[in-house]
């Protein structure tokens, strides 16, 4: 089954992964700043899928439960990608603008990766 809990396990591990290269490239490379900028736009891409998952949960058992469900928390992911941007903006010294927006959007790229494989991985099962 395909489940939020697990999506976020493996999520996590791709994105250490993604990190640690992120990490050789900021220190052995000659381009520190687009290096910081994905791993702050990374870090709060993590926290927003951390943050979906969490107001998914919440919003499933208030449902099953027969409460009405409040939203599923759009404006506070929104603010977080906010306040990356102004982060950047604030010290673009240390973070390169454009490579925040690509680390904002890795893990919409890493989801979808994800999903592939858990297809796939189906796929062998049935057979």
């Amino acid at each position: 089954m395909y489940s939020f809990e697990n999506l976020l396990a493996r999520s996590k591990k791709y994105i250490f992964y993604l990190y640690s290269i992120y990490v050789l490239g900021w220190g052995f490379t000659p381009y520190p700043t687009i290096f910081l900028g994905l791993i702050l736009g990374t870090s709060f891409s993590l926290y927003n899928l951390w943050l979906l998952i969490r107001k998914s949960n919440q919003f499933n058992s208030r449902i099953s439960e027969g409460k009405a469900a409040r939203s599923l928390g759009t404006i506070s992911r929104m603010a977080a990608a906010g306040l990356a941007v102004l982060i950047a903006l604030r010290f673009p010294e240390y973070f390169h603008f454009i490579s925040v927006i690509i680390g904002l959007m890795t893990m919409y790229v890493v989801i979808m990766i994800d999903y592939f494989f858990y297809i796939r991985g189906q796929a062998w099962e049935e057979r």
